[in-house]
C-alpha cells in the first residue's frame, strides 16, 4: 500500500504551492522518516520541470528520494483551493505526493498511474473534498485504490 493512515491531512491556511510543499515534507517526514528538507528540494525541483497539477482540482507532486525502500505517498485535501499553475488552469485542493527511492524505475511510474486513475474519478473527489476527518480520507483513497488495483 502507497499510503499509511498518518500520511494524510485535511489542512486550512495553506495558500501557495511552496506552503504546499513544505506540508508534504512534514508528512513524508512524519509516516515515513524521510528528512523534511530533502523532500521539498525534490519536490519543489521536479516542479521546476513543469506543474504536477493534473486538472480538476487534482496535483500529483512526486519525487525521487534517497533513503526509502519503497513508493510512498501522502495525501493533502486542502480547505481552500491555491493557485497551482495546472495544465486547465483550474487551482488545486486535492494534493497527493509520491516519493519513491532514487533506483525506482517502473514501481514509480505505476503508483503514478494508480494515483492518477483513482484521482481521475469526479465522485471519488467529491467525496474527498467533502470530508476533513483524516481516518475517512484514508479509508476513502485506499478503497478506491484497491478497486482500480484490482
Amino acid at each position: 500500500m502507497l499510503l499509511k493512515p498518518e500520511a494524510v491531512r485535511a489542512l486550512s491556511g495553506v495558500t501557495s504551492k511552496k506552503r504546499l510543499m513544505n506540508e508534504m515534507g512534514a508528512l513524508v517526514e512524519a509516516a515515513y522518516g524521510v528528512s523534511h528538507s530533502a523532500a521539498v528540494e525534490a519536490l519543489l525541483e521536479r516542479e521546476s520541470l513543469g506543474p504536477t497539477g493534473v486538472g480538476n482540482g487534482v496535483a500529483l507532486p512526486h519525487a525521487r528520494l534517497d533513503g526509502l525502500d519503497r513508493v510512498v505517498g501522502v495525501l493533502v485535501v486542502l480547505d481552500r483551493p491555491i493557485e497551482f499553475e495546472a495544465v486547465d488552469r483550474q487551482p488545486v485542493d486535492l494534493a497527493f505526493g509520491l516519493f519513491a527511492p532514487l533506483d525506482a524505475g517502473v514501481e514509480h511510474l505505476k503508483a503514478l498511474a494508480l494515483v492518477s486513475r483513482t484521482l481521475r474519478e469526479p465522485s471519488l473527489c467529491a467525496k474527498l473534498r467533502a470530508n476533513s476527518d483524516p481516518a475517512t480520507l484514508y479509508t476513502i483513497v485506499t478503497e478506491a485504490q484497491a478497486a482500480q488495483a484490482a
